[in-house]
């Protein structure tokens, strides 16, 4: 009897071998291909090391079909990479402390630091310092405390999952690089987007195109 996962494999496979490609964006980025599976091996000393225990749907979509690779906009990450300008590589500072909360249960978009026409148009030093300060602010880890980032859209654009607090399973939206927030991703009428529900309506999108 087949499951959900299998329901991907097989759509992953028939996009693969079509001779045309849907006209997805990004698809060009992975060709809807993916990288081998983690084993358990690889997967518990990642959850040992940070304290925590992925989402299920997320755990065994990395175990089972793919660790990255195809997927929505340019692609799904690697556990533990995201995009580094043209490459993708380590988390490094990006990720807060993932066995924290994710510290919002709401959109969020705290604009009240940067620079405006509170500074003289002249005065150039003092709006870099303060602007320096709000990105400081804007950008800090713990803002995404207990998610990790799972695609980009390009522009430093992406999409995070989140693995710990009320939050847990869902897919958000950081669109800070255009200063519009983190908040929750809303699509099909649903105010809220687990990992699977995220991927397999990409899918679906994809194969309805063909």
């Amino acid at each position: 009897m087949h499951d959900k996962f299998d329901v991907v494999i097989q759509g992953l496979e028939r996009l693969r071998n079509s001779q045309r490609m849907p006209g997805v964006f990004g698809e060009s980025a992975h060709s809807y291909r993916l990288h081998p599976v983690l084993t358990e091996a690889e997967v518990l000393p990642v959850e040992a090391a940070h304290g925590i225990r992925l989402p299920d749907d997320y755990r065994q979509f990395i175990t089972r079909v793919g660790n990255g690779g195809a997927g929505p906009y340019y692609g799904l990450f690697k556990l533990g990479e995201m995009d580094h300008g043209f490459e993708d590589g380590p988390w490094g500072e990006f990720v807060g402390r993932l066995a924290s909360p994710f510290p919002h249960t709401s959109a969020w978009n705290d604009l009240s630091g940067m620079a405006g026409d509170s500074v003289d148009d002249g005065n150039e030093e003092e709006r870099e310092q303060l602007m320096d300060a709000f990105e400081r602010q804007y950008w800090d880890p713990r803002l995404i405390d207990g998610a990790i980032p799972i695609c980009h859209l390009g522009c430093a654009l992406r999409q995070l999952l989140v693995i710990t607090g009320p939050e847990a399973g869902n897919v958000w939206c950081d669109d800070r690089a255009d200063y519009k927030g983190l908040q929750p991703l809303q699509a099909n009428g649903q105010n809220r987007v687990n990992f699977f529900h995220w991927y397999h309506a990409w899918l679906n999108e994809a194969l309805s195109k063909l």
